[in-house]
């Protein structure tokens, strides 16, 4: 399926240190790629760990010696919840010469296991690997929703090298075009400019700033409902949540809320891969490591929690609802499952079959109240504008 030898595998210490501890631990219930000779058989596999340590495109340089250890040795000695997945640690990517080649090398990794359907837990390196994992899915041949969890649109200036703060130029702009939405959540004002600001609405890209968010959490439910790829970056937390080195801001989500989001990632049907990036070792505590083990731990306690409740082909699972605003009639589908809520979009038929699976936009009830009341979702209004061009 995948090839080992651009994997290098697990170090004896973690599985060592594992050994020392009860019987029960997560570590016992992961099938750790530690020998060479016998690579793990991912037949079975639901959810795959992978280390990617480039931080060649990123503001700071590590040294050779950095690896995960700490960050595994944390997630292997918490408890699994009542799960029924069976998981995988493949160990480290084997950086390439450049970092090009190691998107190279990651996207020969990433994309066998999304054609096998198993969901890729990224870790470690910059932020800009977020690109690496969208071209992963150039097979699809569907367009693809990015959500980044993040403080900065990570605009940039695409006529520049792509850095961990300016992949999303490369995204948009780099062929095969695949990228339907781009979506931030918990974005901080004043670490963007007004411009990426315009732009982001002139691109019906989706932006949600801390304070709303902070405000109620389950906001991003539905936008990560509707989500593919996503990117978390450590940025986005609030420093006094993390070690010294980590810290990069006194205002962003606590540890409650990012553990929150990476559960509703979980959860969604659609999203195949997640990543965790911008760690930063400390040798201070160990509070990044553990806070990096329990999203991982809530990100695949959403997982075991998925419900299938998004095939519309079967009506008698669905009420529908009709609400007339202006001359403009929405269409929303109440879930009689899970009890989670769509909104149709009206989809334009051209020569560009990737946008069919976007007629459906995840929603919540509140705007289904909102259109009632003869407010029409600014999500719908942004998804609808992107079908028609």
């Amino acid at each position: 399926m995948i090839n080992y030898n651009f994997l290098s595998p697990v170090d004896d210490l973690i599985l060592s240190h594992m050994n020392l501890n009860s019987s029960l631990i997560l570590g016992n219930r992961i099938n750790v790629y530690n020998d060479v000779s016998s690579p793990p058989d991912l037949a079975n596999i639901d959810v795959v760990i992978v280390g990617v340590n480039e931080y060649r495109n990123g503001e700071n340089s590590l040294n050779d010696n950095f690896s995960l250890n700490e960050v595994r040795k944390t997630f292997y000695n918490l408890y699994p919840g009542n799960w029924s997945l069976n998981i995988a640690d493949i160990g480290d990517l084997i950086l390439g010469d450049t970092a090009s080649d190691t998107y190279q090398a990651m996207q020969s990794i990433i994309t066998p296991l999304l054609k096998s359907n198993i969901i890729p837990i990224i870790i470690g390196g910059t932020q800009d690997l977020t690109y690496a994992n969208y071209r992963s899915y150039d097979f699809l041949e569907k367009t693809v929703n990015i959500v980044n969890i993040d403080s900065n649109f990570d605009l940039g200036d695409s006529s520049k090298p792509i850095k961990n703060n300016s992949f999303l130029g490369k995204i948009i702009l780099d062929k095969p075009h695949n990228l339907f939405n781009y979506s931030v959540l918990g974005y901080q004002t004043y670490f963007n400019s007004q411009e990426e600001i315009d732009l982001m609405e002139k691109l019906y890209f989706e932006a949600y700033r801390l304070g709303e968010l902070n405000y109620n959490i389950q906001n991003v439910e539905p936008i990560l409902r509707d989500a593919n790829i996503v990117s978390l970056d450590l940025k986005s937390v609030r420093s006094s949540e993390l070690s010294s080195k980590q810290k990069f801001s006194p205002n962003g989500f606590d540890g409650k809320e990012i553990c929150a989001v990476s559960r509703y990632a979980g959860i969604s049907n659609k999203v195949s891969s997640f990543g965790i990036f911008e760690y930063m070792p400390s040798n201070e505590d160990e509070a990044t490591e553990m806070l990096i083990a329990q999203i991982m731990w809530y990100f695949i306690e959403g997982v075991s929690c998925r419900i299938i409740d998004n095939n519309f082909n079967k009506v008698d699972d669905f009420q529908k609802f009709t609400v007339l605003v202006d001359t403009q009639e929405l269409i929303f589908l109440k879930s009689i499952k899970s009890s989670r809520w769509w909104v149709e979009i009206p989809f334009v038929k051209n020569s560009n079959n990737k946008l069919e699976d976007h007629s459906l936009l995840p929603c919540m009830h509140e705007d289904y109240i909102d259109a009632t009341n003869g407010v029409i979702p600014e999500r719908w209004f942004k998804a609808q504008k992107k079908n028609i061009i």
